[in-house]
Formats: C-alpha cells, structure tokens, sequence
C-alpha cells in the first residue's frame, strides 16, 4: 500500500504529539522520510535530533528504517515494525516515554536556553512554559501561514496561556 508523500516544501510535516501505535514524534519522522526520498522535503531533515529521540528510545537507527519508508509502509506498518525491532518496550513504557516527551523543554537546558528563548520570543511563545513540542508546531504554523489563512486554526494539546499574546508577531498566524 503506497502512502501519501507530503511536499514539505508546501506544507508542514504532522505535528510531534501525533501518536502512531502509542510512538509520539513517529508521524513526523514518517513525513519527512517519506518527503526525503521523493526528494519533497524542503527545509526538513530526516534521521535529525529529533527523529533520533524516537530512533534511540526505540533502539533502532534511521538507515533501518528509510527502507521501511521507501516500501510505502503505512504509518500503522511502521509503528508495528517498532513494535517488533530495536529495544522492546511495553505500551506503558512507549506512553510514559511519549509523555515525557511531549512535556520536554528546553528552557531548563543551560545549553540551549538562549537558542530557545528566542526563538520561542520569535514565534509569540513564553519560552518559560513553553515546550520543544510548542515551539515545532508554532515554527511549523509561522513557516507556512498560506495553510492556515482564510481558516480557524486548532492545534490540539497547545494551552492558550503558553502564548503571549502581546507579541507583535502573533499577529503572523492568522486565526
């Protein structure tokens, strides 16, 4: 079964809190996988930092999983090959891992506090609530804006009082 192949030139890889088979982050991964072979990945990255949270909890390695995604495996398919490869893990193991994934941020990390900070500054964030997941959605909605004009945005899982409204530059992401 042949997946659809995100042009990430054109719009934003699925947020990191998507969960697949229980696995947050593997949705991303997926998109920009998929994107990197057919070679419509525009800025994004595959097998990056980000993916290599997953890669590493899991116990497995980006060049195992890139034949995965060139054989059209579905998002299902993949999470079932995780399931069945690397570090095995339970899905109370997978849950708790995901959650403390999608709670991380970067604030506290002495050595990417001031990277964080302004970026999340940048994008309309409090940085000092703000999560590394916050800021990959609120990056991915100010690198595509065209997506969103004309419509009501929802993402799911961002609590309003992370937002500071009074940034100049919230006004970039259309409600």
């Amino acid at each position: 079964m042949m997946t659809k192949i995100k042009d990430l030139a054109q719009e934003p890889a699925r947020s990191p809190r998507v969960r697949i088979g229980g696995y947050v982050l593997l949705a991303r991964m997926a998109d920009k996988g998929r994107a990197t072979i057919n070679g419509t990945a525009g800025e994004y990255h595959f097998d990056c930092p980000v993916d290599n949270m997953l890669f590493g909890f899991k116990g497995v390695k980006g060049a195992e999983v890139k034949p995965l995604l060139a054989s059209g495996a579905s998002d299902d398919e993949i999470a079932a090959w995780l399931d069945t490869h690397g570090t095995p893990r339970t899905a109370a193991e997978i849950t708790a891992w995901g959650d403390s994934t999608i709670a991380t941020s970067l604030y506290n990390d002495p050595e990417k506090r001031d990277w964080f900070i302004t970026e999340c500054e940048r994008l309309g964030l409090k940085p000092e609530t703000a999560t590394f997941c916050d800021y990959l959605d609120a990056d991915d909605r100010a690198s595509f804006p065209h997506r969103a004009r004309g419509k009501s945005v929802l993402v799911i899982g961002l609590d309003p009082a992370l937002i500071d409204f009074s940034s100049p530059d919230f006004a970039a992401f259309p409600a």
